[in-house]
């Protein structure tokens, strides 16, 4: 077909998509703002729900990619300028390429924790997020900033989420399942730690996400208490005081922790923003991209030619990133069949 597809982010939509496209056919430039692909994943130690290696999935991704797909790192697109049927795309540093079509994955951003002040996050020491905490389990180091292992440990879900007071109204559908993945792999790491879950609502959709989060429980005795976190204080000891309605019995607790992890959730990447508006593309209430139809055309764009995958049209988990990627490869191949066609 001989036509150039531009593919803006390089984490697993953009990759998927990638390799989908070149199958295709299509020529493929591939553009991440980043000094190296792989998004998020590349900061993931395991996977849910099967604690599968982030890395193994990554490589996988990466190696589907073929020698039809032109990749440009470390550059952040800030102009996209339909011209004539095509496409013009530019950065800050004077790099540009032209396209046949673009395919916007530019995925999500962390909920910045230190908007949340009474959690504590940037304040005390031990206070971390579900991010870092991954990270920690990437270097096999679980420990507080004294060096000493935690022997309390209280994971705080729906950080950013669902939570009219910081604008995010919507779930970011992973941070459940990620709190429970990491409360399992705490015991395993640290068998005779306790570990508390404090949620609003157990959102356990996915296939075999019930079965981890039984998991928790029966064989590692993780203990779940529902009720939002009101507030989070230090003591002389460094200890983090947690102030908790349990919404179950109706009673207020107070529970002293060593670590408290805050279950951070997605919102829409700034490059995502800024080239939405530039575009003047459509936001739905929770900020992220809409397409023309979210049920038929979910990866169709209003504008003719640009299309959308992954996480810039709202929360998703890995495997229906994926599967969106694809999609839209999909979509991308009806378009120019369909204007073919027409011609």
């Amino acid at each position: 077909m001989n036509r150039k597809i531009a593919v803006i982010g390089g984490g697993a939509a953009g990759l998927e998509a990638s390799s989908a496209l070149t199958s295709l056919g299509f020529r493929v430039v591939l553009v991440e703002k980043e000094d190296e692909t792989g998004g998020h994943i590349k900061n993931w130690h395991a996977l849910f729900p099967n604690r599968r290696p982030g890395v193994e999935v990554l490589d996988a991704l990466r190696s589907k990619l073929g020698s039809d797909v032109e990749l440009f790192s470390g550059k952040t697109v800030t102009e996209i300028k339909p011209v004539n049927d095509r496409f013009e795309l530019s950065s800050a540093d004077g790099w540009k390429t032209e396209a046949d079509a673009v395919l916007l994955t530019t995925g999500f951003s962390l909920f910045n924790a230190r908007k949340k002040e009474e959690y504590g996050y940037g304040i005390y020491d031990n206070v971390i997020t579900s991010a870092e905490l991954e990270s920690a389990f990437s270097t096999g180091k679980i420990a507080m900033k004294s060096g000493e292992q935690p022997k309390r440990i209280g994971f705080v879900h729906c950080v950013g989420s669902r939570d009219e007071k910081v604008g995010n109204i919507y779930c970011s559908k992973v941070c459940c399942v990620t709190a429970v993945k990491q409360a399992i792999e705490i015991k395993q790491y640290l068998p005779d730690c306790e570990v508390f879950c404090f949620y609003m609502d157990m959102r356990m959709f996915g296939r075999h996400y019930e079965e981890l989060y039984k998991e928790a429980q029966e064989k590692y005795y993780i203990q779940f208490i529902r009720g939002r976190l009101s507030e989070s204080t230090e003591d002389h000891t460094g200890k983090i005081i947690l102030k908790v309605e349990d919404t179950l019995l109706g009673k207020p607790l107070k529970i002293g922790v060593d670590m408290l992890v805050l279950m951070v959730g997605m919102e829409p990447a700034e490059i995502t923003k800024n080239l939405g508006t530039q575009l003047g593309l459509v936001s739905d209430s929770d900020r992220f991209l809409v397409s023309t139809d979210q049920h038929i055309s979910a990866n169709i764009s209003e504008i003719p030619g640009l299309f959308f995958a992954g996480t810039c049209t709202g929360p998703k988990n890995i495997a229906d990133t994926l599967a969106d990627a694809r999609s839209a490869a999909l979509a991308i191949a009806g378009y120019f069949d369909n204007n073919h066609n027409k011609s």
